[in-house]
């Protein structure tokens, strides 16, 4: 039971839009009754957390589905499209708070009033994002979803601007100074601006089919160079790249030329079966060469 919970990224998605359209609806109210540019940034930040969380909801939906005639690598770059959008989402809500502190700066908009109000809002979109986000960084963990991660990423950093936002209304509250509001939602709109832009190069790099970590690509080595006594000698190339939640590993090893076709498929097996081990949800092709051997060794051959 646990299991699947932490599993199913529709759950996730779904908890994600409930959540957030709960604390919309009480930001914008409060928001608007205060008059706390803050707070109504914040409610902006939480809307779009929404669209995100909508995005996300299709984007898994459509990336489980097998491959078909139009999609024959399978629909995992779906997921890496809605992180995209949902990092410009991001860029977007900041830059337009930024547009907000400066509507309040130049007096248009009245000063904080009722701020007890704000206080006990933001203080329970806090304790909400916290439990949300945690929730769904363990779901992503687990079924390695760039889509349910950036999703995440958002709640996160609604946690940090709305502790932001809640300790500056009490300030605002114990001294009057109403200016912190809008240096409050500046703070929160490069907050959020650093997130959007992190999360759009990650998945950036995924859609134009960006090589894994280097970290992955030294397990990967490692893995094969642990079988240099079962014929392999050297190995030609290794090429990576993501599509959603799978790492896809195409290698081209030179192995012993006296080796049966048998025992060089059962080597790729066990190569294939370790590193699957190791780094989970991979799609891996093995292309073999044979070549005279003259002695053992296993060596990266620039090509």
């Amino acid at each position: 039971m646990i299991k699947t919970l932490f599993t199913n990224k529709k759950a996730a998605a779904v908890l994600s839009i409930i959540s957030n359209l709960s604390l919309i609806i009480l930001k914008l109210i409060t928001g608007f009754l205060t008059g706390s540019v803050s707070i109504i940034s914040e409610a902006i930040h939480s809307a779009s957390d929404l669209l995100a969380s909508f995005i996300t909801f299709i984007a898994v939906n459509k990336a489980d589905q097998p491959a078909d005639s139009d999609h024959q690598f399978g629909h995992g770059k779906y997921e890496d499209v809605a992180g995209f959008i949902e990092g410009s989402l991001i860029i977007l809500a900041s830059l337009y708070i930024i547009y907000e502190v400066i509507k309040k700066l130049s007096g248009e908009v009245e000063p904080v009033t009722n701020s007890a109000a704000g206080i006990a809002v933001m203080g329970i979109s806090v304790v909400v994002n916290i439990a949300v986000s945690a929730y769904l960084f363990k779901v992503a963990k687990v079924t390695d979803s760039i889509a349910i991660y950036s999703d995440a990423q958002h709640l996160r950093t609604d946690i940090f601007s709305s502790f932001t936002v809640f300790a500056g209304l009490i300030f605002i509250s114990c001294t009057g100074l109403h200016i912190i509001d809008a240096i409050i939602a500046t703070i929160v709109a490069m907050i959020i601006m650093n997130t959007g832009y992190k999360i759009c190069k990650q998945t950036m790099n995924d859609i134009l089919d960006g090589s894994l970590p280097q970290k992955d690509i030294d397990l990967i080595d490692s893995v094969i160079k642990s079988h240099i006594n079962h014929g392999i000698t050297a190995i030609k190339d290794i090429k990576t790249r993501k599509s959603g939640k799978d790492k896809e590993i195409i290698i081209i090893l030179l192995v012993d030329g006296n080796l049966t076709v048998l025992n060089a498929h059962n080597i790729c097996d066990i190569i294939e079966n370790e590193i699957e081990k190791k780094l989970g949800n991979t799609k891996i092709t093995i292309h073999i060469e044979p070549v005279e051997t003259g002695g053992n060794y296993c060596e990266k051959v620039d090509i």
